[in-house]
């Protein structure tokens, strides 16, 4: 099975991944979704970590136009499909992917 690539990707799902990789460790919070795409407006609140001893600037894919994405991100990207509209509380980021996501849901009777 090809991995997606992200040149294939809407302008908003790229600038999500843009963002984690220029980030590299912290996390993204209060992300607007509305129909499974990420909202840049209003901004979401970005956290990053900084971790003495070690490389703390973007990935070194940030430099690339396209390549293909990881496994973690195509998770993401369903995710944010399936939920449709709504918030994204906290997405945490480590090593410029995505790696554990908190969000709000209505209780289901």
């Amino acid at each position: 099975m090809t991995r997606d690539r992200i040149g294939n990707l809407s302008e908003g799902r790229r600038r999500l991944l843009r963002l984690m990789q220029d980030i590299n460790f912290g996390a993204i919070e209060e992300l607007e979704i509305r129909g499974g795409e990420p909202m840049f407006s209003p901004p979401p609140r970005v956290v990053r970590e900084i971790k003495f001893g070690s490389e703390n600037g973007p990935r070194s894919e940030a430099a690339l136009t396209d390549f293909a994405i990881k496994s973690s991100v195509t998770e993401l990207l369903h995710s944010l499909t399936k939920i449709g509209d709504g918030t994204v509380e906290r997405l945490e980021v480590k090593h410029g992917v995505p790696f554990r996501m908190k969000l709000e849901e209505p209780m289901r009777a």
